[in-house]
């Protein structure tokens, strides 16, 4: 048996407690905007960094996925070896987290894990932090070796082909005033609205006090958002909290999944993309 494999996409915060510190273990803090910078950490995380190093600094959007050579380099300088077994977890709850096992995903790593809760389910528990200052200690070079799976990250592209295609269904992760174009975007420049025919699920109907909802409480969710189609693509404000709803339906059994990597930040820039409120089309 193996003791890192908890036979899912999610672990509880005692379930990771009882293996800190072991060797093929790799916690990271994924937090992300004003949740980085924390005081506090689980002890012996490593930051793996959204908003800088861990996204394409050549990308003119937000939290796009880099170049698999430079993030393969720097998850071995993390320490990851094909071996090990990560899990990511973020201050906010489950926000950002489900980002870093997205990301790990597309490269073709599978032994990672959310930590349902995160940092505040965690010291909900008194398991024990320590200052986000302290030294994390030295990790030998992973031996990680990356193998794409480009199928996990759509373009615009493959949106605009996905919404005209009946088995598949887009589904925006955003609330459901920046859905319906009720509210500003927060980001400057950007139209208001949604992607005609995406249907509107908020990441934050998949949890209750932070954790993930049962398994059959998810699928009843997504199959009142998409009916029975089984295929998805997911789209929020960059890309990252799309990756909450590519958590829930891997937990609820969906198999065919796929994240827009430029989401909002791409498609409600000024172009030919069309926009829809919810009444209208303003392209």
């Amino acid at each position: 048996m193996d003791l890192l494999s908890p036979g899912g996409s999610l672990v509880t915060t005692d379930w990771l407690a009882e293996r800190l510190g072991h060797p093929d273990l790799i916690v990271l803090d994924a937090s992300v905007g004003a949740h980085r910078g924390t005081a506090e950490r689980i002890p012996g995380a490593q930051v793996f960094d959204i908003d800088g190093a861990m996204s394409d600094a050549t990308s003119p959007l937000p939290h796009t996925m880099p170049d698999l050579d430079v993030f393969g380099r720097a998850l071995r300088a993390l320490g990851l070896n094909d071996r090990s077994f990560v899990v990511a977890y973020d201050a906010a709850g489950i926000y950002s987290s489900a980002r870093a096992w997205w990301m790990l995903r597309a490269a073709g790593f599978d032994r990672a894990a959310v930590l349902d809760g995160g940092l505040p389910a965690w010291k909900a528990a008194d398991l024990g932090c320590e200052p986000a200052s302290a030294p994390t200690g030295s990790r030998a070079t992973g031996d990680f070796t990356a193998k794409p799976r480009p199928e996990l990250l759509a373009d615009s592209a493959a949106v605009t082909a996905v919404l005209a295609d009946d088995a598949w269904a887009v589904l925006d992760a955003r609330s459901r005033e920046r859905y319906t174009g009720q509210v500003a975007e927060p980001r400057p420049g950007l139209r208001r609205g949604h992607m005609p025919g995406a249907a509107n699920l908020p990441f934050t109907d998949l949890q209750v006090d932070g954790r993930m909802r049962a398994s059959d409480e998810l699928r009843a969710l997504f199959a009142a958002a998409v009916g029975p189609r089984e295929r998805l693509v997911f789209s929020c404000g960059s890309g990252v909290t799309a990756c909450v709803l590519a958590l829930g339906a891997d937990l609820a059994g969906y198999r065919d999944l796929a994240v827009y990597d430029g989401s909002w930040s791409e498609w409600g820039l000024m172009s030919d993309l069309p926009v829809e409120t919810s009444s209208q089309a303003i392209g």
